[in-house]
């Protein structure tokens, strides 16, 4: 939907969408500069959604702030509140009990494959195919009753805490997940029918939104952004945390640096979350879903930092602690905001029909960006 159309002494028409449009996936503003369909400038504006997440952070307690952060990328709830979590134990010197390793792990791979569930049904229907979007919300609905059943929610978790997990699984998680298992590996010939080996698809993803591993370095994208033009920056694989360092999976990487490539990278690594989970399911340790620790927890005096790998990149979390019950400073590295800086890069000189394609392939979660 565009909201405004203005024009230039040069030519040049100024288009203003969103931030009320689908096709931005959120409350993302976009002043567009064309010249007839072809795209000089994209200028994202933020703010539309800003709730000052890290200032209400430093009045939160080491328990509480933790779960602010379901708010920000709400589609990677679990892998957020696993990083702040973890800056706590290492601050803390928590020693986390290996069951609750396992299950951290297992709940942040199935909510890595409902993330991507979720952006590849989005994804082509904002190309114009409607079907898609349910046959992902199929597979999707699946870990969400897994995590309903566990959590007791099904978007914004609340489960990882300081030393482990909330509470333990359900005695259901093992056979629910083995089941959902069996279902997405039935499926996958579906998702290739129907998107993956369409050829209208390929012809509106290939070719378009190049980024290159070195621009894509210098405008600090990660995640699949990143690891469709072949830059190597799994967090998993680079700086192996809770258990990752034991597990056999593969970094997917294409080197094309396109909107189809970074699309191939989504989907492929759903089947490596796949197998991740199939290596654990059977594997799960018996001992403590939780480690003992105070009840009211206090930081030594210092700087802590820990990162992540969500289903959108690199997510960093800084604690600066004066000793006391709250953190005297917090700052959130979000992948979004840099893979979303380089969409100005990616769109110059190209038709305005390609920028949703190219936007698709970011997936962008504004509140990630916009906290």
């Amino acid at each position: 939907m565009v909201e405004e159309i203005g024009s230039t002494a040069d030519g040049n028409i100024i288009l203003n969408v969103g931030p009320q449009h689908p096709a931005t996936h959120g409350v993302l503003h976009l002043v567009i500069t064309i010249n007839g369909e072809t795209i000089q400038k994209v200028e994202p504006h933020l703010g539309y959604i800003h709730r000052s997440i890290e200032k209400m952070c430093e009045s939160l307690t080491y328990r509480q702030f933790i779960y602010v952060t379901s708010r920000m990328d709400y589609l990677s709830s679990h892998i957020n509140n696993h990083a702040c979590a973890l800056c706590v134990e290492k601050g803390l010197q928590i020693e986390v009990p290996l069951r609750a390793q396992v299950i951290r792990v297992l709940m942040d791979e199935l909510t890595r494959i409902a993330s991507h569930e979720l952006w590849w049904g989005a994804m082509a229907m904002d190309l114009g195919a409607f079907t898609p979007f349910f046959h992902a919300f199929r597979e999707r609905e699946a870990i969400n009753d897994i995590m309903e059943e566990t959590c007791g929610a099904r978007l914004t978790m609340n489960y990882m805490v300081p030393g482990g997990v909330m509470q333990d699984i359900h005695p259901n998680f093992q056979k629910r997940v083995k089941e959902f298992i069996a279902l997405f590996k039935s499926k996958v010939s579906e998702y290739n029918e129907l998107v993956t080996g369409n050829i209208i698809f390929q012809n509106r993803m290939k070719g378009v939104g190049n980024l290159s591993a070195a621009d894509a370095i210098s405008f600090g994208c990660t995640g699949p952004t990143a690891r469709g033009s072949g830059v190597s920056c799994d967090i998993r694989k680079l700086y192996p945390y809770e258990i990752y360092d034991t597990i056999n999976f593969e970094e997917i990487l294409e080197t094309e640096g396109d909107s189809f490539a970074r699309y191939m990278v989504r989907v492929r690594e759903m089947s490596q979350s796949i197998s991740i989970i199939e290596q654990l399911i059977d594997n799960i340790p018996e001992g403590d879903f939780q480690a003992k620790t105070k009840a009211v927890l206090k930081l030594p005096k210092g700087e802590f930092y820990q990162r992540v790998e969500t289903a959108r990149g690199d997510f960093g979390v800084y604690i600066v602690s004066e000793g006391g019950t709250t953190p005297y400073r917090i700052k959130f590295r979000s992948p979004g905001f840099s893979n979303l800086s380089a969409l100005d890069h990616m769109a110059r000189g190209s038709k305005l029909g390609d920028l949703v394609a190219m936007m698709g392939t970011l997936d962008l979660v504004i509140p990630d960006i916009d906290r």
